[in-house]
């Protein structure tokens, strides 16, 4: 979609369907990269929806296995799950910080072995260990049910 409040002009990757089932986890997932130890990061706006929450998927096996990284508008929160065997399950409790609503953020994910760094607008958020997916998985964008969401400057950075 084009947006001109991008910052790399004039289009970005957008998430638009308004199905509302909160089982609905829409993921774009980059095919053609493996990662490990690295970091991955994106610009987030959230446009509408009842849930606005949306993110950064890392160490991805399947649609049914990968952790993802996100911030949740409505909650006001930062928030790391692991989804395994095709539940999204808790790794921390969430981060209680204002997550805007139209207008552009940056949120990162830092990982090394089972370590990981969770960052927005370069503010450390979150740090933590989990040792359920150690092997190089695919890298992604994430979001959930009907929040239409826009995506831009993907970077994902190899160590």
């Amino acid at each position: 979609m084009k947006d001109q409040t991008a910052r790399t002009q004039p289009y970005v990757l957008a998430q638009v369907s308004h199905d509302s089932n909160r089982d609905r986890s829409p993921l774009a997932v980059l095919d053609s990269s493996s990662l490990r130890d690295g970091e991955v990061s994106v610009r987030l706006k959230f446009v509408s929806g009842k849930d606005k929450s949306g993110g950064v998927v890392w160490r991805y096996r399947d649609e049914n296995n990968y952790y993802v990284a996100r911030a949740d508008a409505i909650a006001g929160a930062i928030v790391v799950d692991k989804v395994e065997k095709g539940r999204r399950i808790p790794l921390l409790a969430g981060v209680k910080h204002n997550v805007p609503s139209d207008s552009w953020m940056i949120l990162k994910v830092w990982t090394r072995g089972d370590r990981f760094q969770i960052y927005l607008d370069h503010r450390r958020m979150i740090e933590g260990q989990d040792r359920t997916f150690l092997a190089p998985g695919k890298v992604g964008l994430w979001t959930v049910a009907d929040a239409v969401a826009y995506f831009d400057d993907f970077r994902v950075l190899s160590r």
